[in-house]
């Protein structure tokens, strides 16, 4: 037997290494900074877009900022007269005073309640009717002629008949902010629905779709691009109309504060309620989108 064993390998009859000699192949975790530092790298690298665009626009508006103020501190004439136009200091002092007084956010409240009620109203009823039109011929054959000749018309040339047509002022001003939004929501909405893949259509009703569910599955979704894309334009459509009723025939609003301030020869406080709409028509738009990317996942990464 040891006369064997002496004439097997060397390999065979050595011992086997034990688990405490083997060299561990498990990966040690990372330090907790390293981590966070590869995490914010990551996040720096997905959204370095979105970072330049956020930077270029800071680097315009202070530039437009510092343009505003040497023109207005130096009463710069040059064809355009910037002598009465209140430099962003004298607009930054009236803001101050008005954001602590309350009759100013009534009149934001005002403004932004018109626009919910105006806007809502529009979408409920252009994206449902815009989907029937561009599914059925002969009710767009019937609807659109109409479309065609009340949509060029301005709301300030609706804020007469408004007055006469409805009981009361606010009334009226929510029926101009909704005519204001709902042709681009309908108009958009007919072409998204132009532009349905018929692939689609004959693919689902071989699947045993029908009518409701041929919009809920089919329509809708392809669609979906365009409405928002009309949504988008209809809000800012709608706070024109909506300042241009104010200004008219409101007693309350931004619009009715920015003509008040005028009337008044109030010139910073013009400014302000000019700056006020634009924030306000801003965060509507993002909200639009915001919502457009929760709807519309597939497209959020573009």
């Amino acid at each position: 037997m040891e006369a064997a064993l002496r004439t097997l390998p060397e390999a065979v009859v050595r011992p086997a290494p034990t688990a405490e000699a083997r060299p561990s192949t498990t990966p040690r975790p990372a330090p907790p900074m390293a981590a966070s530092g590869n995490r914010l790298a990551r996040w720096l690298r997905l959204h370095r877009g979105q970072l330049r665009a956020a930077a270029l626009g800071l680097v315009a508006l202070a530039i437009f900022i510092t343009v505003w103020q040497v023109l207005t501190v130096n009463r710069a004439t040059f064809y355009v007269r910037f002598t009465n136009v209140p430099s962003p200091a004298d607009v930054l002092a009236r803001a101050i005073l008005a954001f602590h007084n309350p009759i100013f956010g009534d009149h934001i409240w005002m403004s932004c309640r018109r626009i919910l009620y105006g806007f809502t109203l529009a979408s409920a009823v252009a994206i449902p009717l815009g989907l029937l039109m561009g599914r059925f011929r002969i009710l767009c054959e019937i609807v659109f002629p109409i479309c065609e000749v009340t949509r060029p018309i301005p709301a300030i040339a609706w804020v007469p008949m408004a007055i006469m047509l409805w009981p009361t002022n606010e009334e009226s001003i929510v029926f101009i902010t909704f005519l204001g939004s709902f042709f681009p929501i309908l108009i958009n909405t007919l072409q998204g629905m132009a532009t349905v893949d018929p692939v689609l259509v004959r693919a689902a009703r071989c699947l045993g779709a029908g009518e409701a569910a041929l919009f809920r599955e089919v329509y809708l979704p392809a669609s979906l691009p365009q409405i928002f894309t009309g949504l988008t334009v209809g809000m800012g459509v709608a706070w024109v109309s909506l300042i241009a009723a104010e200004m008219i025939s409101g007693q309350f609003g931004i619009g009715y504060f920015t003509w008040e301030a005028y009337s008044l020869v109030q010139y910073a406080d013009i400014a302000l309620g000019m700056i006020t709409i634009g924030v306000l028509g801003l965060a509507s738009s993002l909200t639009i989108r915001l919502v457009g990317r929760i709807a519309m996942p597939w497209g959020a990464a573009r």
